[in-house]
């Protein structure tokens, strides 16, 4: 989610004019709620004087959705940049998928972490309006992962990453993301997320990118390693 960690609280100047384009892509993306971002500094990339960097950083802070700064390892920012790391990991891997069904479910879920990391990126009191993330989407990822789970051969044993492009990329996707549930348990059982479904679909998430490798080695032809010889 590039944009989460700048502040500007320039409200009233040219950073709170939207184009049409950008009105549209947050009503896209965040529905009733897009209204809600329009005074985070994320939008200041749609101005025409945009700017890549702001330098506001550079006390080791940064913003939040809501009041306030924190340190760039507060628990929150380590969730948030987790999975930011999660996203780019599912990319790469939708960049070198090879079976048809691989690429249009990682895009999905990229953009429901994309709603996710918002919600961790909320002060407490600002997080509900943000909230998108709830046993639908928990659902939905299960669907997948029960689909594709017939169309592949699942095995006994620990498997080891390589055997395809996708497949490995995968790998390395399901690891991060396992890491940014922790770091998002972590924050749950601190009381400072309190959507349990947030845990529940990036543990869900993992599952389905274990499904997927498979499913991009079958379809790449290669047979999934055992861990075992």
């Amino acid at each position: 989610m590039s944009g989460i960690g700048v502040d500007d609280r320039r409200y009233g100047t040219g950073t709170e004019t939207i184009t049409k384009r950008s009105e549209h892509d947050l009503d896209v993306i965040f529905g009733k709620h897009a209204s809600d971002y329009t005074q985070w500094a994320c939008y200041q990339r749609y101005n025409a004087r945009m700017s890549f960097y702001t330098s506001k950083g550079d006390d080791g802070t940064t913003g939040l959705l809501g009041e306030g700064r924190v340190v760039k390892y507060a628990a929150r920012i380590e969730a948030v940049g987790t999975l930011d790391e999660s996203t780019a990991a599912l990319g790469l891997a939708r960049a070198q998928c090879l079976d048809p069904r691989s690429g249009p479910i990682l895009l999905e879920a990229q953009r429901d972490l994309y709603k996710l990391m918002a919600e961790v990126a909320a002060t407490p009191e600002n997080a509900e309006r943000f909230r998108f993330i709830d046993s639908a989407r928990v659902t939905w990822l299960e669907e997948q992962t029960d689909s594709l789970s017939t169309v592949v051969e699942m095995p006994k044993e620990f498997i080891l990453p390589g055997d395809s492009l996708a497949g490995a990329a995968l790998s390395l996707a399901r690891a991060i993301i396992r890491r940014a549930e922790r770091r998002v348990v972590e924050m749950f059982d601190t009381d400072e997320v309190s959507n349990p479904d947030l845990q529940r679909y990036l543990n869900r998430l993992s599952s389905l990118c274990f499904v997927l490798e498979l499913l991009e080695n079958k379809a790449a032809g290669h047979q999934t390693s055992l861990a075992k010889e």
